[in-house]
């Protein structure tokens, strides 16, 4: 028994009118991941199998499979044939199964071996339809705060994350056979998502994990969602679509909270960032004094002796205060009056571009060769006289055999020491 492409004349606007049965799937949303193929019209008048026995699909009935739906025939939870291509289908219980895989090719075969009837020609049968588009939409939230090692701050933080994840199935016949409840006509994301949901999570750590070994700030994660995404696929992708045949497609981050001490250990840190900053620093002794004196002001006791106060407290706290403020000032000077350094290989070409590669950046002209030399004198010189004491720069000894160079302020000897011959 099995399926057969309808042909197209016989598909026209009185189809249910012409055949005994014609079957088209239930309402099926983004959220149904599987339902059940209802009679078209069953009760209209011109439908000449009213009495049709129920749970049958009889001899010659048309199926309807539209976009994006994975259409099968079961009898008694055995799968007896299906088709993964849109179209029009006529029950033929004189074919063997047609399995016309569309897009996932002979990867179904094997799945079909394992769910298909035993060989006996059944007499009952139902439609089923699975929904071959993005699931999304599917919430998560952690549950318990996800410990997550920062490198920046030097610190193991946690976190807690709440978001969507999207799935898509990618082998309709194994997730028939081990996700979809038996004897359910009709399941949506929510009814089948408690387990997947706890693997999610549990996948959702080893990919928190993941990202911390890899460096990533715990500030970033929440922008992270498409690599975050690529995590989770590489640590569920391989159980889920060996086990259910669902792959994850994407992964979005709504937000990200922290407890109550990983807070108080990100914003001590940035304080202390902020604090290292000489000019941030000074404008915070001053907001101090500044603080300190308008509290004097609405002392109860009076602003007198309020400011009686400040003054004895700015005597005993003078020095340090006026320390830290020149601290500040000092460090602020060094800080914008430290002249730019030039590059460690940077030169002028003649055109008077400043340039610190091997080429003119401007002209193109090569790096100049400096040719220097010591004189006896101790001095370094480019020139042909010594610009300390005059003395004329030696010149070249080269052994005429082997190029031995003797050392210019050395006496040249009169045999070469690496081959014996004569020195020229």
């Amino acid at each position: 028994m099995g399926i057969i492409k309808a042909i197209a004349s016989s598909v026209g606007g009185g189809l249910a009118d012409q055949w005994l049965e014609v079957i088209e799937p239930d309402e099926m949303d983004d959220k149904t991941v599987f339902t059940r193929g209802v009679t078209v019209r069953r009760n209209d008048s011109r439908n000449a199998n009213r009495r049709g026995t129920q749970d049958t699909v009889s001899n010659g009935s048309v199926v309807h499979v539209y976009p994006n739906q994975f259409m099968m025939l079961v009898d008694g939870g055995k799968v007896v044939d299906y088709t993964a291509e849109e179209g029009y289908y006529t029950v033929d219980n004189s074919t063997l199964p047609s399995m016309f895989n569309g897009e996932f090719g002979d990867t179904l075969k094997e799945a079909f071996n394992r769910v298909k009837f035993g060989g006996v020609t059944p007499g009952t049968q139902k439609v089923f339809y699975i929904n071959l588009q993005e699931i999304k939409g599917i919430k998560f939230g952690t549950r318990n705060p996800v410990n997550y090692y920062d490198s920046f701050y030097n610190a193991e933080l946690f976190l807690r994350a709440h978001g969507t994840y999207s799935i898509k199935i990618k082998n309709p016949l194994t997730f028939y056979s081990e996700a979809i409840p038996k004897n359910d006509d009709r399941v949506e994301i929510e009814d089948i998502n408690e387990q997947y949901l706890a693997e999610f999570l549990e996948a959702f750590q080893s990919a928190i994990n993941q990202m911390s070994a890899d460096g990533v700030r715990i500030s970033f994660v929440a922008s992270k969602g498409r690599e975050l995404s690529k995590y989770m696929a590489d640590i569920l992708d391989a159980d889920w679509g060996e086990m259910r045949g669902i792959e994850i497609q994407s992964v979005g981050i709504s937000s990200i909270s922290y407890d109550e001490e990983s807070t108080k250990l990100i914003n001590m840190r940035n304080q202390g960032a902020m604090l290292g900053d000489p000019t941030v620093r000074e404008g915070y002794v001053q907001g101090s004094v500044a603080r300190g004196i308008e509290a004097a002001g609405s002392n109860a006791n009076g602003s007198m002796a309020g400011f009686m106060g400040v003054g004895m407290g700015m005597q005993s706290t003078t020095g340090f205060m006026g320390a830290a403020s020149q601290s500040n000032q000092a460090q602020m000077a060094r800080e914008y009056a430290r002249p730019a350094q030039p590059a460690a290989n940077a030169w002028k070409c003649s055109c008077g571009n400043d340039n610190t590669g091997k080429f003119c950046s401007n002209c193109g002209k090569p790096k100049p060769v400096v040719d220097t030399w010591k004189c006896s004198c101790g001095n370094d010189n480019t020139g042909k006289f010594c610009s300390n004491c005059g003395k004329p720069k030696p010149a070249k000894v080269k052994c005429a055999s082997c190029g031995y160079e003797p050392d210019p302020e050395d006496p040249t000897p009169k045999f070469c020491p690496e081959c014996g011959k004569p020195m020229q």
